[in-house]
């Protein structure tokens, strides 16, 4: 995840990860605006925080078109991320992040969220955050959370 951005664009499964852990807060410590689309609080399916703004794609033919190699929520994402001025997309999906890349739209995942928060102060430490997601259902491998760590520059 780099600067220069003022806008972030939430899938759902972040949502859904940093929400089991206590986390959500995190988003909103960067001081940029953070949008959903309606899908994707739908899939979520939980109260979100205030800070939090509901934005629909205007032009529904992007979303169709990315409906055809994607679920409606990271459809939604990419096809807000499209409209908004310079945003960056956290999404986790690799089918979905490849598409993004091709788009040329700038993206992250959650632990890339996770370690740039490390990375800017907001955090002190990403091995807390990690372990709480080793205690979820969250799936990822090994590799990527070693490569946190030692990005992180933790042992």
């Amino acid at each position: 995840m780099r600067h220069g951005s003022d806008i972030i664009i939430v899938d759902t499964s972040c949502l859904i990860i940093l929400g089991k852990i206590g986390e959500f807060g995190l988003l909103g410590k960067f001081g940029k605006k953070v949008h959903v689309t309606p899908i994707i609080q739908k899939e979520y399916g939980k109260k979100l925080p205030n800070w939090i703004f509901i934005t629909k794609p205007g032009n529904i033919h992007y979303m169709q078109i990315l409906e055809m190699d994607l679920d409606e929520g990271e459809a939604s994402a990419i096809a807000l991320s499209l409209e908004l001025n310079n945003p960056i997309l956290i999404i986790d999906d690799l089918k979905g992040r490849k598409i993004a890349a091709k788009l040329r739209l700038k993206y992250s995942g959650t632990f890339g969220l996770i370690l740039k928060a490390k990375q800017l102060g907001i955090i002190e430490s990403v091995k807390p955050i990690i372990d709480k997601i080793t205690n979820t259902n969250f799936r990822f491998s090994k590799e990527l959370l070693e490569r946190i760590i030692n990005k992180a520059e933790e042992d």
